[in-house]
């Protein structure tokens, strides 16, 4: 049983669908909103109903900010891997290094053959994959000298030009799963990308020994090699199998695949926004958290066995844990809530801000674990969260008055936004921060705020504005949604759809800075349950 130390990743596994082509956008640009780390899509150019991944791929790019980017996995047989190397570099160049490039050796042979490609053996298949891996690092190599010169059996590159070099080390990670595409994995890849479907008991286990074995007979560390995994699975609030049940057992799930078979990137094969959200919301940062924990107390190793040492003898030293959450010792309260910068932009003032009671002044003497401050940091990254979907909603606005895109598609989008489906009018906003931090128990019954009230009744002032608050929030939303209707109707009506969006811009930022400013040191304090 190995844990490689890699810091825990999250990522969604989405359909390249052409029915409704702006849907794989907007499913990639909730990605980025709910905060996971990756989005991927599938690569089957010889399927109709599909995008071309890589047009997709270079849309979504224009489209996102921060999210890294990747086929899962790339249809080898049809891209050949010179041109395919300078579309990536030139991507992850535009895209300020966020693209990595998943390998397939490829499949579906008929439709692969109908397409102009080659039909090869499985053998054959490993052999033309390793030829390509070579050809793509040349190219990307820029500052070698002389061209590129491969001359293989599939693949040849008989002194092509070098470059350009992407803005990072592009991770090449393999869809692999016999034992010469696992060794090929160990030998020359930077990950190891299976489908948790696709796999029988103990093939996780088997698969990372190929790999370690092969990178160390390569001079590679087996750390060297990523390990990602493609899941699906089902939210239901009993639990019934393997991903089959509450986010909870999820998260438990996944942290026993990360510190047992050493895999660190979670993709989830969903185009359902509610399941990206739950993944992102609950799922990651409880599985983080239990991973963190056991690492720390020291009872994994990296790479080895799960003894507490490693097969020298010598004691073990945990890898690459997540800052924020290792546990050490208490500290003063170190958590910055986002400040209010004072701008409006609406002359309508929906509250007296005056008017906002304040909760207690914390204890000066009072010293916070880094699971503690990290609870109260939370909060800030789901806040994050929502004033990122603030900027994409002014963006979509742009982009209705510019004709770029009609007020329905404008409205759909907005209505995936995690600031929509919150429940405001239940005063019941960061429900699923609870459930984030209280790994092991289900709170679905229960909501931060009576649990605040019950822990320290000074709050209550404050918790009565904030629901307060909650409501009006509904309402502004929906007077948002009410000027994009009208604006079909009327010549004129961007102006009043502008002012509804500043109005949402006043306040909701004003509410999250309140909210952060009174809630994030009583949430270190008095915890979520």
């Amino acid at each position: 049983m190995s844990d490689y130390g890699h810091p825990l990743t999250f990522g969604s596994f989405l359909t390249p669908g052409n029915a409704d082509p702006m849907q794989p956008v907007r499913l990639a640009m909730l990605s980025e909103q709910v905060g996971l780390d990756l989005v991927t899509f599938q690569d089957h150019p010889y399927q109709p109903a599909f995008l071309d991944t890589w047009t997709l791929l270079s849309y979504v790019a224009a489209r996102t900010e921060r999210v890294r980017l990747s086929a899962n996995v790339t249809n080898l047989p049809l891209r050949p891997p010179a041109v395919l190397a300078r579309a990536v570099a030139s991507l992850d160049l535009l895209s300020a290094g966020r693209v990595e490039l998943g390998l397939g050796a490829g499949a579906f042979w008929d439709a692969i053959e109908a397409m102009g490609g080659r039909r090869l053996s499985p053998g054959q298949g490993v052999q033309a994959l390793a030829e390509a891996i070579e050809i793509i690092r040349q190219i990307w190599d820029a500052d070698a000298r002389g061209g590129v010169r491969v001359d293989g059996e599939f693949h040849r590159a008989l002194g092509a030009k070098r470059g350009p070099a992407p803005a990072h080390d592009v991770g090449i990670w393999l869809g692999a799963y016999k034992p010469r595409m696992l060794a090929l994995t160990g030998r020359r890849a930077d990950g190891w990308l299976p489908s948790l479907a696709y796999l029988q008991p103990g093939d996780l286990t088997r698969g990372n020994a190929i790999i370690d074995e092969s990178a160390e007979d390569a001079g590679r560390s087996p750390s060297d090699v990523l390990r990602l995994l493609n899941i699906n699975g089902r939210f239901t609030t009993v639990g019934r199998g393997q991903l089959d049940g509450p986010a909870e057992q999820w998260a438990e799930e996944l942290a026993d695949l990360a510190l047992t078979e050493g895999v660190s990137t979670f993709i989830l094969g969903s185009d359902n926004p509610d399941d990206l959200r739950r993944f992102a919301a609950e799922v990651a940062p409880a599985a983080r958290e239990l991973v963190a924990a056991e690492r720390t107390t020291g009872s994994t190793t990296t790479g080895q066995t799960t003894t507490g040492q490693t097969a020298t003898g010598q004691a073990a030293t945990s890898v690459a844990q997540p800052a924020r959450r290792s546990a050490v010792g208490a500290a003063p309260f170190t958590v910055v809530p986002t400040p209010d910068d004072g701008v409006r932009r609406s002359d309508v003032r929906v509250w007296d801000e005056s008017a906002r009671p304040t909760g207690p002044a914390p204890d000066p003497e009072r010293a916070y674990t880094a699971h503690e401050q990290a609870g109260a940091q939370h909060l800030i990254d789901v806040h994050d969260g929502l004033r990122a979907e603030l900027a994409q909603i002014h963006d979509l606005i742009e982009q209705v008055a510019a004709g770029l895109i009609d007020v329905g598609s404008a409205r759909s989008h907005i209505n995936t936004m995690t600031m929509r489906q919150n429940k405001w009018t239940l005063g019941t906003y960061c429900e699923s921060y609870c459930r984030v931090v209280t790994t092991h128990h289900t709170i679905e019954d229960r909501s931060l705020f009576p649990h605040l009230r019950r822990a320290d009744p000074r709050l209550d002032p404050v918790i009565d504005r904030l629901e307060e608050e909650h409501h009006a929030i509904h309402d502004v939303l929906e007077g948002v949604d009410r000027a994009l209707v009208a604006f079909v109707a009327t010549s004129d009506g961007m102006a009043e759809l502008r002012a509804a969006v500043d109005l949402l811009s006043d306040t909701l930022l004003s509410h999250l800075s309140y909210e952060e400013r009174e809630l994030v040191e009583p949430l270190a304090r008095l915890g979520a349950h």
